[in-house]
Order: C-alpha cells, then structure tokens, then sequence
C-alpha cells in the first residue's frame, strides 16, 4: 500500500495583519469594520450637512443654519421631555449650536477619514450619552424601552476606535505614524 500525497485543505485566510496591535482579526473582519466605520461617519456627517444647509431632509431650507436656523434649540428646549426637560432647556444656547455642529462634522470627517478615532468615540459619547438622557423615558410603544440608536452609535464608535478600523480603507497608518500621534497616543 503506498501512501498517496493529499492535499491540504483549503480554509479561509486567516491572515493577521502584523500592524494591528489589538486582537487578531481576520480581513473580513477588518473590512466589515472599515465598512461600519463608513456608515457611522455618514450617519454624523450627514444632520451636519443637512442642518447647515437645509437639505430638505430633517431640515427645511428656511430652517437651515447659514438662514438664520438654530440646529439645538429647537430640541434642547421643546423636544425634550422626563426628567432632564428643564436642564436641556437651560442650556440651549448659539454655544449649543456651535458645539453640536462642529461634534457633528468632527466625528463624521474622523470616522469617514480613519483618523482620530479615539478622540472621535468621545466625542460621539459626548453628543450621543445627551442626547439618549433628553429622550429618556422612552414612551410606551416606542421600539425598545432601555437602547436606542444613540447608545448603539456610541458603542460602535468605541469598538472602531478599539480595533484601529482606520487602518483598513482609512488613513489610520499613516496616521499613526505622525510624530505628533507617536507622541499623544490618545490622538490615534
């Protein structure tokens, strides 16, 4: 009986990248992250554009920011209900505006570019944490009593920052290797 050559078996690559400095993801996986990372920066960029320009979307052309709009205003003082009503009400503000707005287009460019993605996941905690408190308690027949879309936006901002998803169909590398992010990791 002689013994006949058998060929291995043909699995899916496992390649890990040697860059990555987290756990080991397969490229599917990075991909799939990249892709979320995509989507999540739409997701912030685009109130931003629609609020600024009163694309016809959320926002009317009359209500737009560069006519006059005010993009937190509005909510922080009569979109709110519960408990938090009174404290949102106080705080709307041109400040509000300005910081909303420019959280909006940071996190979006940051996501959408691959860079500054832990800096991006505070900032998206910073604007989202708020804004899930102003909508709390959620009213009977609402989709889910405990998590809406803004704690689950908060989350993925973490988990993209925490897996360096910048690095794939991102600018992360490069990035990285810019002596003032070498410097302040936190930048990364």
């Amino acid at each position: 009986m002689t013994a006949s050559p058998v060929a291995p078996a043909r699995t899916q690559s496992t390649q890990h990248d040697p860059d990555l400095r987290g756990p080991g993801l397969t490229l599917g996986a990075r991909r799939a992250l990249a892709a979320l990372r995509i989507a999540l920066g739409l997701v912030f960029l685009w109130p931003f554009l629609d609020k600024t320009f009163g694309l016809g979307y959320a926002t009317p052309a009359e209500g737009a920011w560069i006519n006059g709009g005010t993009p937190s205003q509005g909510y922080l003082q009569h979109g709110v209900s519960g408990p938090a009503k009174e404290f949102f009400a106080s705080i709307a503000s041109p400040v509000s505006d300005w910081l909303f707005m420019l959280g909006m287009l940071g996190v979006g460019l940051a996501l959408l570019l691959g860079i500054g993605l832990r800096v991006a996941a505070v900032a998206a905690a910073l604007l989202m944490v708020p804004l899930y408190v102003a909508a709390w308690p959620f009213a009977a027949g609402s989709q889910n009593p405990l998590v809406d879309q803004h704690l689950v936006y908060t989350l993925a901002a973490i988990a993209l920052a925490a897996t360096l998803a910048g690095d794939t169909w991102g600018l992360g590398r490069p990035w990285s290797r810019l002596g003032v992010v070498r410097a302040n990791p936190w930048l990364r």
